[in-house]
Order: structure tokens, then sequence, then C-alpha cells
């Protein structure tokens, strides 16, 4: 039996973690464990490899990855493993984000990589579909995200205009 986290959260650099720490926080929510690391596609393969490919071995069942620029991470994720890839492309120093949605997104047939939206709104869905993803397999989980849902329909009903 492996007691590694259920979600490992990468990102290729530390300056990521202001808009990444939102998926952690959302995991927690849920009470699923998980685990964040600084490993760049481009400036540490050799480590992203080893740690991405023993993932499964430590009970990790979903991987999410945020990079920006070239964005490599998410893909070299999906390269040595065939837990499902979660790719968070991040703002960087060109083209808004722009760059990084089209690196991570335009993966080739055969390497998937689920992309969400640049920045935060991108690290919280990208928290919210590996609780979905694992929920299909636990009924407790699934609950919880059902109670989630309704606690935010409930917020926006009660939302009054003034």
């Amino acid at each position: 039996m492996s007691t590694g986290p259920l979600v490992s959260i990468l990102m290729g650099s530390k300056s990521d973690w202001e808009v990444m720490k939102s998926a952690p926080e959302i995991l927690a929510k849920f009470g699923v464990s998980c685990e964040s690391k600084v490993l760049s596609a481009h400036r540490t393969p050799k480590e992203a490899e080893a740690y991405i490919s023993a993932a499964e071995g430590r009970g990790t069942k979903v991987i999410i990855a945020a990079a920006g620029g070239a964005a490599h991470l998410a893909g070299a994720c999906a390269a040595h493993t065939t837990l499902p890839v979660l790719g968070v492309p991040m703002e960087g120093w060109a083209l808004k984000g722009l760059d990084a949605l089209l690196s991570t997104v335009q993966m080739p047939p055969g390497m998937p990589v689920g992309t969400l939206a640049i920045g935060k709104p991108g690290a919280i869905n990208a928290a919210l579909l590996a609780v979905q993803i694992l929920a299909t397999s636990d009924k407790a989980l699934s609950q919880k995200l059902k109670d989630y849902r309704d606690e935010n329909r409930k917020k926006i009903l009660a939302e009054k205009l003034e």
C-alpha cells in the first residue's frame, strides 16, 4: 500500500507558486493529499523524468503541471507516465500566457494533456478536475464535490444587486 500523494503538482519555476498555491488549497477542502514541487522540463530534465516515472508507484493518480513560456512541463510529464496530466499555462514574459497555452494544448496525437485556463482560474479548475477524476472511484469524494457545487449554487442565488 503506497502512502504518497494522490495529486502531484509541478511547476517549472518557484515564481509560479503564487498562482499555483490555489490548487493545493482546493484539494485540501476535499481532503485530497497532494505535494507541490518545482521541476523544469528544460533545467532539470533528468530529475523531472525520475519524479514523474516514479509517481504512480508512490500512489499518485493525477499530475498537475504548470509552466510558462515554452511550457513543455505538462508534455514532458505525459511522455513519462500514463497517469492523467492536467496542464496549467502560466502567464509569462511574452504574449500574456498565450504562448504557454498553445504549447500546452498542442500536444501530438497519442500524448494527451488536459489543458486548463491560463493562470489562477486554471490552477483552481485543475484541482477541481483532479477531484472529479478521483471521485469516479470514490463515492464519498463524489458527494463532497456535489456538496461543493451546491454551496456555490446557493452563493450565486443569494447574491443581490443594489
